[in-house]
């Protein structure tokens, strides 16, 4: 063994016992989601770690702190309640918030916008983007202040755009801007290259807590191996839940960030793929290659 696979080897040792960790804390925090006190330093002490480690462990896998993964849990009602047309006040009260304050303190880190603002599309983001040529077509990156809300592949760049301002119909702004998302596209290009097993990016997000838990299987399965939509169903406790999963999978704003082509269905066989299954098959050698010593 040379020096450069004995360090390959070891950084994805490294990088699996973070994603143990990872998993072990999702799987507590799971357990605790109703009481809602949950501190960091308590969970921390209760995974025998430090909590700064803790912390940064978890946004890197997961792209939320274990405070907003717990919020998640609550809101998802709340979201609910919010898409079906309901307003903020009768929302909050039928999530089990206390009083409207405690949403809008929250609300940054449960939507990523307000909560008016969520029910109406999107109303008040700010999203900047940009396109470039990819291993797979062209790229799209858009991205809020916060970090990445939206990622595509495709053949053209006016549908690319298209797609995008569907996703956020009512945003205030959605401009190109090349040099603002810069460092998110070379991290994507860099994965789409096969330089690097992760694209490990900051992400602003909306999911509900289901399809969190569901992106969160995705992130932990290893470079260069695959699950089945039943197998990640059985993981999350809900052994009938593959269509369930299936569709968290097909409604992901961020692939390859979040990489839903990890997931194949019970036979082996490839399933669907929003971008077609020729790049999902794609990217399944392209890991497979990488991982290989």
């Amino acid at each position: 063994m040379n020096l450069e696979t004995a360090m390959t080897r070891g950084k994805r040792a490294t990088q699996e016992r973070q994603l143990d960790l990872v998993r072990q804390a999702c799987a507590y925090i799971d357990g605790q989601a109703e009481e809602g006190t949950l501190t960091l330093a308590a969970l921390a002490d209760h995974l025998d770690v430090s909590p700064w480690h803790l912390q940064r462990f978890f946004k890197k896998f997961m792209g939320v702190s274990p405070r907003e993964y717990l919020d998640a849990r609550r809101s998802q009602q709340f979201r609910n309640e919010l898409k079906d047309g309901g307003s903020v006040a009768g929302a909050t009260y039928g999530a089990g918030y206390g009083s409207s304050s405690r949403v809008y303190e929250r609300a940054d880190r449960m939507l990523g916008m307000t909560p008016a603002s969520y029910a109406k599309g999107g109303k008040g983001a700010r999203i900047i983007y940009a396109c470039i040529e990819s291993p797979l077509g062209l790229l799209l990156v858009a991205a809020t202040a916060r970090g990445v809300c939206f990622v595509s592949l495709g053949e053209s760049v006016a549908a690319l755009v298209e797609e995008l301002r569907a996703e956020f119909p009512a945003a205030e702004e959605i401009r190109h801007d090349e040099d603002a998302v810069a460092a998110s596209l070379t991290i994507l290009l860099d994965y789409l290259k096969g330089e690097t097993p992760h694209a490990d990016l900051p992400l602003d997000i909306r999911a509900t807590a289901f399809q969190r838990r569901v992106w969160q299987e995705l992130i932990a399965i290893p470079c260069g191996e695959t699950r089945s939509y039943s197998q990640i169903a059985r993981r999350l406790g809900i052994p009938q839940g593959q269509r369930a999963v299936g569709r968290a999978c097909a409604t992901n704003p961020v692939s390859l960030v979040v990489p839903c082509h990890r997931a194949l269905r019970e036979d082996g066989g490839l399933g669907g793929y929003r971008w077609g299954l020729a790049r999902k098959e794609a990217l399944l050698d392209l890991e497979s290659r990488l991982t290989q010593p």
